[in-house]
């Protein structure tokens, strides 16, 4: 008797485990790396093959049967699936959620590669019609038939119509009565990725970026190059230059950036560089486009891919370069679900590739300022501005002295005047959104508090609205105080409360304010940001999002409104995250011909931070925060793990975690330290209660072997029914 074919399958459940299946009856033949419906409990589940075996631990009369195959050939190749494998062991994560991870919803739902598709195109008789007359009794019908005929005989699939025009289904239903639109279903096929007409030819290297350059160009299969470069030094013109002689190779590069913000200026400075159109994947984009795009890639038609996050796991075929922009930034580490970061997972998939990745800040995290130390990455340093350009100015503004009301110090508005007057642009930076973020009593201290979360609720004026920025939950502002009914006011600022005061002094220019409030349309945040670069915006206000990768070259003058946040943070990274955000934020200013000047309020003004960072720069901030890290113990010095619970009652949050605590102390081992459990610095949050357990080794691989061991046991334990948890490697939030 022959041994029987078996399917280890990855279902997207909340264990670590595969799931072993006969193959189905009908053809194709599953193969790893094709997806599989598979029956599941009393349902079906849409899963993947990651390997084959011919035993299993089920007598094979007991193994269940898929029910079909839903690929002819696998959607993930074995370098598709190592990264995936690695991903959910490293990460110590269900291996079935990080395949639901790295593929497309579509396909996440057992859509086909190749998905029909419904498209609207004009007819005859519409590409006869008169449209002038047609516009003036139902001008949506005119404006549907003019995009209609643009797109020619091949016409617009539905979901393309859904994000250019939203109201045109009653559009469509009249022309379609007229006789003016046929529609019909097709499969479509995805466009080849031309290079465009002509690339346009780059600035000459300054010595310095010319050496990164030929450094990088010398080096042949795998290696990781920091490529260390002050605001304005021109890291991507080496970007470019490298990524051209890859591209001329035939072969494909990945580019992650941090945001979604940061992709239209350089989509658009790709194009017309390097000649070749970038496919983007960013979770903007609609399903069919994502699938789109993930397709392209995954076929090689696409040469040139930029994406956020989740795009280190886009499969491609012939991948030559990684560049991870602003590789620095918090948002490549995933905060829910699977806990995994971007940038690292893209250094291990160069690796496996033998290409190199180019990791590019000016403000590096410490993590990978320790692998130059030890001679893992190579540091290329960038110290002086392109084209000529100085380094801004630094002033601190003592608000013990100069005292701010909404916010504005009177030397920052002067300041402003100024640089407004020499026909310069400023920005004003706050990271903290809303109107301000504590509406308090007059007369007893009471403070307006979220019902769900031990937090404040934040004023958001203009909507008339509390909102609480941890679980979303709102309400109607409150008039008076709810325990004595006295007079409320709101205390502190926020970037709406900011863009008010600007606009009382100075009335006569124009004021946008870009944060996460006021960008939530599609595309706004492109459109705002062009705004902003092409000098249409006399003052910019804004959060973190206005501090990453933009070229505005009026910009002369920013102000630091709320500098002092970070000064005094429990977090062992709050100095180098204090130190990221202002000199990121501060490299807006000057990038062209206008020296810069960069204003800091602060009420400490005498905190030896500020000498260090104006004085010393990141790199002395960055040096001092090493030594500290190796003294105390602290990464990159060791490895952390963090384990959180949440449940609605806290005795069980952290019964949970005394099972884990007891699990792991059974190990007995040195190189360990086992810290808590303790509650969540937010202790309560969504109605939920949250404690942690710290891990902290001396010896990454051992810290490894315990949570290999210690995650199956907890998804048997009876105590965690009754609460969410995780486990985060590496961890960037201690809360």
């Amino acid at each position: 008797m022959t041994n029987p074919r078996i399917l280890k399958v990855a279902v997207s459940v909340p264990l670590s485990r595969e799931f072993d299946y006969l193959p189905a009856s009908e053809a194709p033949a599953a193969q790893s790396g094709s997806r599989v419906l598979v029956p599941f409990g009393h349902r079906q589940q849409v899963g993947v093959v990651v390997a084959e075996a011919t035993a299993s631990d089920i007598p094979v009369a007991k193994i269940r049967r898929s029910v079909a195959t839903l690929d002819d050939e696998p959607l993930l190749s074995a370098d598709d699936l190592w990264l995936i494998r690695f991903t959910s062991n490293y990460y110590h994560h269900p291996i079935g959620e990080v395949v639901a991870t790295a593929l497309p919803a579509l396909l996440r739902q057992g859509k086909a590669l190749h998905p029909t598709r419904t498209f609207v195109a004009i007819s005859d008789a519409g590409a006869c019609a008169d449209i002038e007359t047609l516009a003036r009794r139902a001008p949506k019908q005119a404006e549907l038939l003019e995009t209609l005929i643009d797109a020619g005989g091949n016409g617009i699939d539905t979901d393309t119509l859904r994000e250019h025009l939203p109201t045109w289904r009653r559009a469509v239903k009249g022309l379609f009565e007229k006789g003016y639109a046929l529609s019909f279903d097709a499969t479509g096929e995805d466009p080849e990725f031309a290079t465009l007409a002509e690339a346009e030819p780059g600035p000459d290297l300054n010595p310095d970026q010319q050496r990164a350059l030929e450094t990088m160009r010398a080096g042949s299969g795998f290696a990781a190059y920091l490529l260390d470069g002050v605001t304005g030094s021109g890291k991507t013109e080496v970007y470019l230059q490298l990524m051209r002689n890859v591209l001329d190779a035939g072969r494909q590069v990945l580019i992650l950036v941090p945001e979604i913000g940061l992709t239209p200026q350089l989509v658009k400075r790709l194009s017309k560089r390097l000649g070749v159109e970038p496919v983007v994947l960013h979770s903007g984009l609609t399903d069919l486009a994502r699938l789109h795009a993930w397709r392209s890639a995954r076929t090689g038609a696409a040469k040139l891919v930029v994406g956020t996050r989740s795009a280190v796991f886009t499969p491609m075929p012939d991948v030559g370069l990684i560049v991870i922009d602003e590789e620095h930034d918090h948002s490549f580490k995933q905060q829910e679900g699977l806990r995994y970061s971007a940038r690292d997972l893209a250094i291990a998939r160069a690796k496996r590739h033998d290409i190199p990745i180019v990791l590019g800040s000016a403000t590096p995290s410490l993590e990978v300022l320790q692998h130059c130390r030890t001679g893992n990455f190579t540091r290329l340093e960038l110290p002086q501005r392109a084209g000529g350009a100085n380094p801004p100015n630094f002033r601190l503004v003592d608000l013990t002295r100069a005292p701010a009301n909404d916010g504005l110090s009177e030397p920052l508005i002067k300041a402003i005047r100024s640089h407004l007057g020499n026909d310069g642009q400023a920005l004003i930076f706050l990271n903290r959104r809303g109107f301000a973020p504590t509406l308090i009593c007059a007369s007893c201290g009471h403070i307006a508090e979220c019902d769900r979360c031990d937090s404040r609720m934040t004023v958001h004026a203009r909507d008339r609205i509390l909102k609480c920025h941890h679980c979303g939950a709102s309400r109607p502002l409150d008039e008076s105080c709810s325990e004595c009914a006295a007079t409320v006011r709101p205390l502190g600022e926020g970037t709406e409360r900011l863009e008010d005061a600007l606009r009382e002094h100075f009335p006569d220019h124009r004021i946008d304010r870009i944060d996460s409030d006021s960008m939530q349309r599609r595309g706004a945040i492109g459109e705002a940001l062009e705004k902003a670069a092409q000098g249409d915006a006399d003052i910019l206000v804004g959060t973190q999002m206005l501090s990453k990768g933009h070229h505005f070259p009026k910009l002369t003058l920013v102000g630091v409104v709320n500098a002092d946040q970070g000064l005094f943070g429990t977090d062992f990274r709050s100095a180098e995250r204090m130190a990221q955000s202002i000199i990121q934020v501060a490299g807006r200013a000057g990038r062209e011909s206008r020296q810069g000047e960069v204003i800091i309020q602060t009420a400490f003004p005498d905190n030896p931070f500020w000498p260090c960072l104006v004085e010393g720069g990141y790199t002395q901030i960055a040096e001092d925060a090493l030594s500290e890290r190796e003294e105390t113990r602290w990464p990159p010095f060791t490895w952390l793990a963090l384990i959180r619970s949440a449940a609605h009652s806290k005795n069980d949050a952290h019964a949970f975690l005394d099972v884990a605590k007891k699990r792991i102390e059974a190990r007995q081992q040195d190189y360990l330290r086992v810290l808590g459990p303790v509650d969540a610095p937010m202790a309560r949050r969504a109605g939920r209660y949250r404690a942690q357990l710290l891990l902290q080794s001396s010896d990454r691989k051992s810290l490894h072997a315990v949570l290999t061991d210690l995650r199956p046991a907890l998804e048997a334990e009876p105590t965690a029914r009754k609460v969410r948890w995780s486990i985060d490697v590496d961890p960037i939030e201690l809360f």
